[in-house]
């Protein structure tokens, strides 16, 4: 007897607004519209006889009912992913598709990617830079490079290296923050903020003992990209993330306004599906990107002891 299935379209909806927690988010993802994405899963609704949301003005969320049939139907899909990756020759050809943030893209990741080229000329590389949460395999990703204090199961997780944070800012607007000793005085600056950072202001300012500052008020934008681009137009101090912010830091269109610099307790991991190294172009892309950035973290430590030992 064959097997009695809800419609798998209904299905794929539900998974996606399941994961992202979203129609608005499942529908951009699946290119159809919030209404598509919720007439299936009411009609699915109705096909199981079980309610798999909560309605509410603010967004949804899963039922109890829900939550446990979505971890079938996502480890189905996902089964269906990877028995299609290892068909014999099944789209040799496909570009390797990694998801980063926009920052790390520009700043850190596309300047090297002429070396990879240069070596696997005929390996294509996909880069995305949504903000959205990225499901191995169901998504179609083979890789993600996210910012963490530590690995998350299921996934592999490969540690790149960290980051340090120092307030930096234009010239002229360290010039108009020094003091009569020419110090600059962060509690009369205006702070720009990062809505999405893991660390900010008040984890900087916990680790240096500085007092006096206010973080409540100042600039706040949604990207690191826009806060460095802030702070060089002189409308305030932003949090510095070195290695990001080197650049601009050489170039002299920002400069550090404070010299206390401190680790930060989060780091950038590659993250890849178990089977991800069973494809030879994705397990030499790996190989490369991790030598990439250990190569890169021996570096900044070799300067960044060389700074420390400098300024003591």
């Amino acid at each position: 007897m064959p097997l009695r299935l809800p419609p798998l379209p209904a299905l794929r909806f539900f998974e996606a607004a399941g994961r992202h927690q979203s129609f608005k988010l499942a529908a951009a993802e699946l290119n159809v519209t919030p209404s598509a994405i919720s007439h299936g899963i009411v009609g699915l609704e109705q096909a199981l006889g079980v309610e798999l949301f909560v309605r509410e003005p603010r967004g949804i969320s899963l039922t109890a009912s829900g939550a446990d049939y979505l971890s079938y139907v996502s480890e189905a899909f996902s089964l269906i992913a990877i028995g299609t990756q290892r068909l014999p020759n099944h789209r040799a050809d496909r570009p390797i598709a990694l998801s980063c943030a926009p920052t790390f893209a520009s700043r850190w990741l596309l300047p090297r990617l002429a070396g990879f080229r240069a070596r696997w000329p005929n390996v294509n590389v996909s880069v995305d830079t949504s903000h959205r949460q990225v499901g191995f395999p169901v998504d179609g990703f083979d890789f993600a490079i996210r910012m963490s204090r530590a690995p998350v199961a299921g996934t592999a997780w490969t540690r790149l290296f960290g980051e340090r944070l120092v307030p930096v800012c234009s010239p002229a607007h360290l010039a108009d923050l020094r003091d009569e000793h020419g110090n600059a005085d962060l509690r009369r600056a205006t702070l720009i903020h990062v809505n999405a950072a893991s660390e900010d202001w008040q984890a900087w300012l916990d680790a240096t003992g500085a007092e006096g500052v206010q973080t409540t008020a100042g600039l706040r934008v949604d990207t690191i990209q826009l806060a460095f681009e802030a702070a060089a137009m002189g409308l305030g101090v932003a949090l510095g993330r070195r290695p990001l912010v080197d650049r601009d830091i050489d170039s002299g269109v920002l400069v550090e306004a404070y010299p206390a610099t401190i680790a930060s307790t989060t780091a950038y991991w590659l993250v890849s599906a178990e089977n991800a190294d069973r494809r030879p172009e994705l397990f030499d892309f790996k190989r490369w990107l991790v030598s990439e950035a250990e190569q890169f973290d021996a570096h900044t430590d070799v300067a960044g002891q060389a700074l420390q030992n400098a300024t003591t």
